[in-house]
């Protein structure tokens, strides 16, 4: 069952990307990285530290001459730099060199925050993303965008530092609440609209298989989003152009996640976030009503919102303009120029993403 991808910008970064049904791969996916000598720190939260620490432990003992963990408080609360501070007290007090390897055991929030610390430890070392949420797997994890949120302000601070290895097993998804998964679909479904109609298509086809957790279908829904994220990755790795389309939904996505004091989960939000811009992208004449619709029902399916309550309009855009994609006062936005097709525009208007604000705060008719 074992698969695996290659990511790979020449003379910048190489690594794989590993899908195993378990953790028997992994002993033999970091052995063929690193030689003896090295130590290794597993970062994880409360919540996967009692599902998979041992595991990990155990597979990576044979391959480090010490193995260390950190456990921090889980939540998006928790992905600050007063964590990572912690984070480097442990390390100094292990006496990690830059030889030596973190591990970032979990969710977006663990992978984020384990990347930015191994960028800035030491002026930087390496690590590898064990991702266990479906949005990690999908997103988060490849691509070696790090950082933490900064008095609310998501991922206000970071850096680029891509991993040596990123390894998914399947197993992880099976312990995971349906909420959580749910989440991790916002982003597939995303990767779909601004990159490939065809697997798009093909992810709602499949909804009761994906619903089911067929492992097969799993592994290939997975593959088909981080094909999309390895190609706009490697072309553009630090986002001076093409790798802003990743970002579809996400401008106010954050603005609601933030108001909605990240009560709801990242991949619900990006979800509305992706409405919002279907909306604009409608009014516009770029997409067809029945492509809006389409786009609507497909966050039905995977029981992602398609309206929210609660904030009002003019402070989610006022929050949107406090978003890191403003680019001299002016929101990157991202819109569809059709289904599988995004596209980056400046000139998206303040009444335009209000319009599309009050569109998923349920005024207007739906599609």
């Amino acid at each position: 069952m074992r698969q695996q991808m290659t990511v790979e910008r020449e003379h910048e970064f190489c690594y794989e990307i590993v899908w195993d049904d378990t953790f028997s791969g992994l002993q033999e996916a970091v052995s063929s990285l690193y030689d003896s000598g090295r130590k290794a720190c597993i970062v994880t939260d409360t919540c996967i530290a009692p599902l998979y620490l041992e595991k990990v432990r155990s597979s990576l003992q044979p391959v480090f001459a010490q193995v260390t963990d950190f456990v921090f408080e889980a939540g998006e609360e928790n992905k600050t730099l007063d964590t990572v501070k912690k984070l480097y007290t442990s390390l100094i007090e292990h006496h990690f060199e830059r030889k030596d390897v973190l591990v970032a055991l979990g969710g977006g929030v663990t992978g984020d925050l384990t990347g930015f610390a191994a960028a800035t430890y030491l002026r930087g070392i390496d690590f590898i993303q064990i991702p266990t949420t479906l949005l990690a797997q999908v997103d988060s994890s490849i691509g070696g965008k790090t950082g933490v949120d900064f008095d609310r302000f998501k991922n206000m601070v970071g850096a680029f530092h891509q991993p040596r290895l990123v390894y998914m097993a399947m197993e992880t998804l099976r312990t995971l609440p349906d909420v959580q998964f749910a989440s991790g679909m916002g982003e597939v479904l995303k990767s779909g609209l601004i990159r490939d109609e065809n697997y798009y298509r093909w992810v709602l086809e499949n909804r009761e298989k994906i619903a089911a957790k067929e492992g097969d279908v799993l592994i290939d829904m997975i593959k088909g989003s981080c094909r999309i994220k390895k190609a706009v990755v490697e072309n553009d790795p630090t986002e001076q152009g093409e790798r802003a389309v990743l970002n579809l939904g996400h401008t106010i996505g954050h603005a609601v996640e933030k108001l909605m004091d990240f009560q709801m989960q990242h991949g619900q939000c990006v979800a509305l976030g992706t409405v919002a811009a279907a909306w604009i992208s409608w009014k516009r004449g770029l997409i067809s009503r029945e492509d809006l619709a389409l786009i609507e029902q497909g966050n039905r399916w995977f029981q992602l919102p398609v309206t929210v309550e609660g904030p009002k309009a003019q402070d989610v855009l006022k929050a949107t303009k406090s978003d890191k994609k403003m680019e001299q006062g002016k929101v990157k936005f991202i819109l569809l120029e059709q289904i599988g097709h995004g596209i980056i525009d400046r000139s998206v208007s303040d009444e335009e993403i209000l319009s599309a604000i009050d569109y998923i705060l349920g005024a207007g008719d739906r599609a």
